[in-house]
């Protein structure tokens, strides 16, 4: 049997592009957990983005996997144009109900923390999903852009270049 470890900052725009903090470096998760620089060495995209780790509801996919001395980021993105479930997760993440990030990942090196939990070496890391509640309190949705905030971005250029003409 392989024991998969549920683990994990989100943004989305419009079009679904995502991004986020997959695991943040420096403090361990709420089970005394704190995975280590170096763990996510053998990551690589693509990966499986899902909805609250299920394996049969996947969303999208996540493009950009990268270890920073902060933590693991990741960008990707929701299959909006696709898939109707990919729509109401991004919906989800928009109004705040969701914005946390998880990773599943199987532990590969590890050894046990005093007071409990691990510190965890090295990780074969396998999904990350999008979550309400995430292990890591600081594993969060980074970006969250909208058609609207662009738009509105864009009028108030214009006006302010509009202003400078006259």
């Amino acid at each position: 049997m392989i024991a998969l470890e549920l683990k994990a900052s989100v943004s989305v725009d419009e079009a679904g592009a995502i991004t986020g903090m997959a695991w943040p470096f420096g403090t361990p998760d709420r089970m005394g957990d704190e995975i280590m620089p170096g763990a996510f060495k053998s990551a690589k995209a693509p990966l499986p983005l899902l909805a609250f780790h299920r394996p049969d509801d996947p969303i999208g996919v996540w493009e950009s996997i990268t270890e920073t001395p902060k933590g693991l980021a990741v960008s990707g993105r929701l299959l909006v144009d696709d898939l109707a479930r990919a729509r109401e997760v991004r919906a989800l993440v928009k109004s705040g109900a969701v914005t946390g990030l998880s990773i599943g990942f199987m532990t590969k090196s590890a050894t046990a923390r005093r007071g409990g939990g691990r510190t965890i070496k090295a990780v074969e890391l396998v999904e990350i999903s999008l979550v309400s509640v995430p292990a890591h309190p600081s594993a969060r949705v980074s970006s969250a852009k909208t058609a609207a905030e662009a738009i509105r971005i864009a009028e108030a250029i214009n006006r302010a270049s509009a202003a400078l003409r006259a």
